[in-house]
Formats: C-alpha cells, structure tokens, sequence
C-alpha cells in the first residue's frame, strides 16, 4: 500500500468512527425520572436532612449504567435543593430501579417559604418539578437530560 492511499484510509477511517460517535447522543432515548418522595430525615436548629426518592424507567433496549446524576428540584414554586451526586446504579433494559440522594440544608438561611412547604408537606401533596441530567457509563455517550413534574406529600422520619 503506498503512502497516499494509507493516508486516504486513516482519513475514511477516522470519518466513520467521528460520525458514529456523534450519532450514538441520539441512540439513547431519555429515561423517565420521577420523585418518589421526600422524605424528612432530621431537622434541628441548623441542619434539616432529607432523603429525595428517585424512580428511574429505562426505555432503551439495553442497560443503562449511571455514574453521575445532575439535579434540580423545585417544590410548591419555590427552588428546593439542586446538585449533583455520584451513582453507581444500572437501570436494565426496559425496565425500573430507584435511586436516593441525601441532602443537607440549612432552611432558615434559605426561602422562609420552603419552612412552610416542609412542615405543611406532611399534610397535603406538594407539586414538584425536577430538571437534571443522568451520566452513563457508555463510551462517547454524553450525558442524557430528564425532566419531569408531579406531586408528592413529604414523609415524616420513621424512627
């Protein structure tokens, strides 16, 4: 093979692998993420901690492994809590699994209106929007964006 018609391969060759890497963001459906619930793990003076409850339905043909979860929540109107977390979840084909986040907060530094959202919540359904982004452990896969609205009523801690 001569010089010129080896350069002309690695060319022909690194097209195709470029497009199918651009075209796999587009293989992967978005999966359905919902909030299961809150719940009020501890609340004192400085620190209140709660335990947000994720399902996750994967509509793809295959498993999607999650390595990062990217997250906002929004509960009553009011900005809630946002961040991001480590997983180390698989969602299997077709199918659910669930996922759970611990956060911290301090609510007096915060909307006083989230304090009436949180003592109110345990008595009526709080309506809630979550926007965020799941990471998944699939080579040149980029991150797969989910978002979602329902309602939920907070949970007391069961201890």
């Amino acid at each position: 093979m001569n010089r010129q018609t080896l350069l002309t391969a690695s060319v022909a060759l690194t097209a195709v692998l470029l497009s199918s890497c651009a075209s796999l963001e587009n293989v992967i459906n978005a999966p359905q993420v919902s909030l299961r619930n809150v719940q009020v793990e501890n609340i004192d003076f400085r620190v209140q901690t709660f335990i947000l409850a994720f399902d996750v339905t994967n509509p793809n043909p295959f498993p999607l492994p999650i390595n990062t979860i990217r997250y906002g929540l929004e509960l009553d109107g009011h900005h809630f809590v946002s961040g991001q977390a480590v997983s180390a979840i698989t969602v299997p084909a077709g199918s659910g699994g669930a996922f759970a986040i611990s956060v911290s907060m301090d609510l007096l530094r915060t909307s006083p209106q989230l304090m009436l959202i949180v003592r109110d919540g345990t008595r009526r359904d709080i309506p809630y929007s979550i926007e965020g982004s799941l990471g998944v452990d699939i080579p040149y896969a980029k991150s797969v964006k989910f978002e979602n609205t329902g309602s939920i009523r907070l949970q007391a801690a069961t201890r």
